[in-house]
């Protein structure tokens, strides 16, 4: 079982930056695929970034060149810097562990909120 936190979530103007942190317990760290989605309110929950257990990354359309997905194994972390806020980034970001060689076994985060606005 993994157990996830998120923190680093709040309110921040359009053009702004913000780093969320996910932090990771219980299990072996480095052999799942970690990722950040996130849900607006009205909308389905999307991708927003993912990291494999080599560090190959993949992000969605809309944040890339803005949102940086990274991981540090001997801190059982990943983070998400994010820069050039805009409104529509406003959403609960939520941490995903998946293990890669078993997609069924799968763990989420509380979520943690992000708002952009002036």
């Amino acid at each position: 079982q993994v157990q996830l936190v998120e923190s680093g979530g709040g309110l921040v103007q359009p053009g702004g930056s913000l780093r969320l942190s996910c932090a990771a317990s219980g299990s072996i760290f480095r052999i799942y695929t970690m990722a950040w989605y996130r849900q607006a309110p009205g909308k389905q929950r999307e991708l927003v970034a993912a990291i494999t257990t080599g560090g190959s990354t993949n992000y969605a359309d809309s944040v890339k060149g803005r949102f940086t997905i990274s991981r540090d194994n001997a801190k059982n972390t990943v983070y998400l810097q994010m820069i050039s806020l805009k409104a529509e980034d406003t959403a609960v970001y939520y941490c995903n562990a998946v293990l890669p060689t078993n997609i069924a076994i799968m763990w989420w985060g509380q979520g943690t909120q992000v708002t952009v606005s002036s």
